[in-house]
């Protein structure tokens, strides 16, 4: 008998490793390449850039604290505490997209939750940080799972123009849903310095991607893109800024768009709209936010700031809704928007998850979330 427990135990041992591994498979990829090792062409436009310092991608704006490389002191047991009030209280509502064509004229956006957002720019499409996996994470085991499903499957996307990537984090670039567009979708991939090294691990061709320091540009199907500064940071291991982060500028024959990526309220939003606004509609952070690391991340109040500064005639929010990455209430970070928007008499549109928003006619807001908070 003892015997068979040993080898019963023996037996369980190596399943549970092997689990494990298998679990694990993915993520040596996930991390990615550091791009200094990823080639002489990219490692030598990396140190060029006027970004890149003392062997790493930095502000131009220095941060007033100090980055953060472990979870602040009491931050584990407050995310204990109060957990129901980060998650909706039912079911996020969704809305079908609209299908068909974009429209030859004019903007409109579709967003899918978080910041994965598609825009369509007189009649091009342009698609910004897809992310579909159910956590942002190297692990789909681990990590914040999704509080709402996508509106839409991946392989059910409308054929786009371009994909647009802010910075390297999981939650704004994740592998699985490179390697599920690079198989359904021919556009080309625009990064900032350094991202192209994971693109490329991931099996993206090189001819796909386009690598952009900021307030360089390029033109894809029609449309400008101007890569554009952020108060951020970038790595997907405990290495940081090996990459360049950043927002961007799109730009069709009549129409503007500003997509913010991850940022924490800077003064080079008034210069990007000086130089390349003002914007039909502006994309802006409003979630994540937190004491901690004010610099990295703005709350809705920056959000407007930022809007004003780059000349923005409309704001969508994202980065909020689908992710709990921070200890702020479910619902708060699109409340303290719709209060202070009202006060500065700013127009905002507040679409469900698929919902297709027109700034030449944005509806009332209508507090849709309110019954989930």
């Amino acid at each position: 008998m003892a015997a068979l427990r040993t080898a019963r135990r023996i037996l369980m041992g190596g399943a549970a490793l092997a689990a494990a591994g298998w679990a694990l498979r993915d993520v040596p990829a996930e991390l990615g390449v550091r791009p200094l090792r990823s080639g002489p062409g990219r490692a030598e436009r990396i140190r060029r850039s006027p970004q890149f310092r003392d062997g790493a991608f930095v502000n131009t704006m220095p941060e007033a604290t100090t980055l953060v490389s472990a979870p602040p002191a009491g931050m584990l047991g407050e995310l204990a505490r109060d957990r129901d009030q980060r998650r909706p209280a039912g079911p996020v509502p969704l809305r079908v997209p609209p299908a068909g064509a974009a429209p030859p004229s004019g903007v409109r956006a579709i967003w899918y939750g978080h910041a994965s957002t598609l825009v369509e720019i007189e009649g091009r499409r342009v698609l910004f940080d897809p992310v579909w996996s159910r956590r942002p994470s190297p692990s789909q085991f681990v990590g914040p799972k999704r509080h709402h499903p996508l509106p839409v499957p991946l392989a059910s996307l409308p054929l786009v123009d371009a994909i647009a990537i802010s910075h390297d984090h999981y939650d704004h670039l994740d592998m699985a849903t490179v390697r599920g567009l690079t198989a359904t979708q021919k556009a080309p991939f625009l990064v900032p310095l350094g991202i192209g090294a994971h693109l490329e691990r991931w099996g993206v061709p090189a001819y796909r991607i386009i690598e952009l320091d900021w307030e360089e540009e390029a033109e894809v199907g029609g449309l400008r893109f101007v890569a554009t500064a952020a108060r951020h940071f970038s790595g997907r291991t405990l290495a940081r800024n090996d990459t360049l982060w950043g927002s961007w500028v799109v730009a069709g024959p009549t129409r503007k768009v500003f997509y913010a990526g991850d940022s924490g309220y800077f003064e080079g939003y008034r210069g990007i709209g000086s130089a390349h606004g003002p914007f039909d509609l502006t994309l802006m952070p409003i979630g994540a936010y937190s004491p901690a690391w004010p610099d990295i991340h703005m709350n809705p109040e920056e959000a407007v700031n930022a809007h004003l500064d780059l000349g923005g005639r409309v704001l969508l929010p994202v980065h909020w809704a689908t992710f709990t990455l921070a200890l702020h209430p479910w619902a708060e970070p699109v409340e303290r928007l719709w209060r202070e928007a009202k006060a500065r008499e700013v127009s905002i549109a507040v679409p469900r998850p698929g919902e297709a928003v027109d700034p030449d006619a944005v509806p009332a807001v209508d507090g849709w979330w309110e019954t989930l908070a």
